[in-house]
């Protein structure tokens, strides 16, 4: 056997992951985009049909989540460590999840989208999502170090963002004098919307791990 193909045999698992999670990426980024249109949507129907773009959008990732779980099973040598693959393809999947969720709740309270709260909070999705995107892109080859930990920076300043916004969204709710009913369903809102960049969050600490350990 010639050592060209010893090497092969020896190769982490060619080039599937990083095109899966790259693709799995780009609908984190495109979810994002589709929740900020969701939000200053103010027909319901045409809510509702970017609703569905994003359920689309989300059916997809889970199946790139499950096709990177089976490459994982099929492959002995992998780009990185296992565990990492695993949590970075849940992380991404998780994002689009509950970007996915603070969407259909929107429409399944029929909450007027116009809220000040929820408004920033699909701005600092959509930025955040960007840029997870970012950094995943530039897992392949790692040259970029600066570029992802710039990114990687930004991600976490959102994360810190949303908690303030989620926070005196809350307090300016407890003030307000909205019935029961409505101040749950905002709530809830919230409280998902955090919850997406929390995700954001968790998918750059599992990037950055790995940026420390193969860079």
């Amino acid at each position: 056997m010639g050592l060209n193909s010893i090497l092969k045999i020896f190769t982490p698992a060619s080039t599937v992951f990083f095109e899966l999670f790259e693709k799995i990426s780009e609908n984190v980024a495109k979810s994002g985009a589709l929740l900020k249109q969701v939000v200053t949507e103010p027909d319901y129907d045409k809510r509702n049909t970017l609703v569905k773009a994003l359920e689309d959008v989300e059916h997809d990732s889970d199946e790139l989540t499950h096709n990177v779980f089976t490459e994982l099973s099929r492959n002995f040598i992998t780009p990185f460590d296992r565990e990492d693959i695993h949590a970075l393809a849940a992380a991404l999947d998780d994002i689009v999840d509950f970007t996915y969720s603070a969407a259909k709740k929107i429409n399944f309270y029929r909450v007027n989208p116009n809220d000040t709260g929820i408004q920033k909070m699909a701005e600092l999705i959509e930025q955040g999502s960007q840029h997870v995107k970012t950094t995943v892109g530039e897992l392949r080859d790692m040259k970029k170090i600066r570029l992802i930990t710039e990114a990687l920076v930004k991600i976490n300043s959102i994360e810190n963002q949303a908690d303030d916004v989620f926070d005196m969204s809350i307090e300016k709710l407890f003030d307000s004098d909205i019935d029961a009913k409505e101040l749950i369903k905002r709530r809830d809102i919230y409280q998902v919307m955090e919850l997406v960049t929390d995700k954001c969050e968790d998918a750059g600490n599992v990037i950055e791990s790995i940026i420390i350990k193969y860079a």
